[in-house]
């Protein structure tokens, strides 16, 4: 007997302009389970979806919905079809509630309101989500709104849900959360899609993997009969090895050294109380804390984007051994004070901030420029003249897309038009090539697909054994143990802990995110 599958997919083409995306894809979707869908950045993982919730038309090929061929032309179409796609772009209206957002665009008047939020809430129950349906978007964590998303989807009646990166910007604890809703939703029946770059999720959460390859479809296999290593080469094509490397750099001088700093944020609360730490030349500095900790903010205080309220950054110019390429040792210049600097100012001793918020967008990089333009914003103001060089900024955009494997139809085109993961690469890419002396990125392989997120790991290192300090806020406990020399970890603004990654465990890490010695509480926010 044949079996009925929720959604089949068959021979699925699609193209934008002479780039095939999807290659003649086949693949089936069953209620009761959840498939991961894996594939390096650009492997058309994403755009498969897309068609399935409407975004996209098919350019070959046919979709069918419980055995029945569908036409799926529009996100409502898809809704028909009781398919509903969560993306890693939140569709929300900030000053709107959550009922708000749930019911925007389905009609219904003033006093039905009061009914769309009982049925909220009955949902939010049945899987344990626990959202307020009268609480304001803008007063939401990240992890809330995606969970309004998923409610949203559930409410207007999908049973096939496709999740595009759901764990990105989440916590351990916010991650495990979700996968247990997911899980309750999978005994109800649902059938669900997740998109991800993160193997050991896939082997937690998902009961099968597909995996795309440079747009075409590689294979089916249940997540019980396959290991990391084996999904890897199905989606780069060759044997990669999972171990990340942390050399020892020959020479180790400070570059940076935080004294009590205390920032506070735009309402006034305090977000960093007191912190202090060094960072060496020659060594990556992991940044660890749950979301929310202080992290963003002490990067930018050290750029110079976020104000001190008092405290010190001191900067020390490289030892002349560390050998940094293009960067020329100021004489008789030891411990210059940052903070009331410019950023440009804090720039131009050789301190870059590579940073990928959380919504992964105002990334430093302008969406509708090019690459080449792009490169230029960093370098426009060192130009003699009245006229700019495009000539070097262009050997260097191609010179990243042939070293980073970037994705693109050209490096004039709108880096808009990139996939979120070749974004990343343009920016780390480019702040790598300002040649710093102080490296800091935050969250530089998120998104990113295995291969990819070594190429950074690489990068880094790199960065690190030319002399440079690099500091590195990570979501990933595992990868901050493996490549991290020193390992701050911050809770509430406060530094809780500063552990050595070579000898530190997760357990340790996961403490001190959630605990420390603050003494008197009430100073915190004084």
């Amino acid at each position: 007997m044949n079996t009925v599958h929720a959604i089949e997919l068959r021979h699925i083409t699609k193209r934008f302009g002479k780039v095939v995306a999807n290659d003649s894809i086949d693949l089936t979707i069953d209620r009761g389970e959840i498939l991961s869908l894996l594939g390096e950045n650009g492997s058309g993982k994403t755009t498969l979806m897309n068609m399935l919730s409407g975004i996209y038309l098919p350019d070959e090929g046919e979709i069918l919905s419980q055995g029945k061929p569908v036409t799926i032309r529009s996100p409502k179409d898809a809704f028909t079809n009781g398919i509903g796609m969560i993306h890693q772009h939140y569709k929300l209206v900030e000053v709107f509630t959550a009922a708000e957002n749930i019911a925007l665009g389905l009609g219904g008047k003033e006093h039905e309101r009061k009914a769309v939020a009982a049925q909220v809430k009955a949902i939010s129950d049945k899987y344990g989500f626990g959202i307020d349906p009268d609480k304001k978007v803008y007063d939401m964590s990240v992890s809330e709104k995606q969970t309004v998303e998923i409610v949203k989807v559930l409410y207007r009646g999908a049973d096939i849900l496709i999740l595009d990166e759901p764990t990105a910007v989440l916590t351990p604890q916010e991650t495990e959360r979700l996968f247990t809703i997911l899980r309750s939703m999978k005994d109800d029946g649902k059938a669900i899609v997740i998109i991800t770059h993160k193997l050991h999720e896939v082997m937690a959460i998902s009961d099968k993997v597909a995996v795309l390859r440079k747009g075409k479809y590689i294979g089916t296999v249940n997540t019980a009969q396959t290991s990391p290593q084996k999904l890897t080469e199905m989606m780069v094509g060759h044997a990669v090895s999972l171990n990340i490397d942390r050399p020892q750099a020959k020479y180790r001088d400070l570059r940076l050294e935080v004294k009590g700093l205390n920032c506070r944020s735009g309402e006034g609360l305090r977000v960093l109380t007191d912190v202090s730490f060094q960072a060496f030349g020659g060594e990556i500095l992991g940044i660890a804390g749950i979301a929310g900790s202080g992290q963003k903010e002490l990067l930018e205080a050290i750029a110079g984007l976020q104000k001190a309220e008092r405290g010190h950054i001191f900067y020390y110019p490289p030892h002349p051994k560390s050998d940094i390429a293009g960067y020329h040792v100021p004489v008789d210049k030891a411990g210059e004070e940052l903070v009331g600097k410019t950023p440009a100012m804090i720039r131009k001793v050789g301190v870059s901030l590579a940073f990928v918020p959380e919504d992964r967008l105002g990334m430093g990089l302008v969406g509708g420029m090019g690459m080449v333009d792009n490169m230029m914003l960093k370098t426009y103001r060192d130009t003699p003249g009245p006229l700019v060089d495009r000539k070097a900024p262009k050997a260097l955009a191609e010179k990243l897309v042939e070293e980073l494997e970037i994705v693109t139809p050209g490096v004039n085109a709108p880096v808009r038009r990139l996939s979120g993961g070749n974004v990343q690469k343009v920016l780390v890419g480019r702040e790598i090539a300002s040649t710093p002396t102080v490296l800091m990125t935050a969250y530089p392989v998120r998104g990113l697909d295995i291969n990819s997120s070594y190429t950074i790991y690489r990068l880094l290192n790199e960065q690190k054994m030319k002399g440079v300090a690099v500091l590195l806020v990570g979501e990933d406990l595992d990868v901050l143990l493996e490549l991290c020399d020193r390992i701050l970890v911050l809770c509430g603004g406060r530094v809780s802990g500063v552990l050595d990654g070579r000898t530190a465990t997760k357990e340790e890490v996961g403490y001190c995110m959630t605990h420390v010695d603050r003494g008197e509480e009430a100073e915190a926010n004084a």
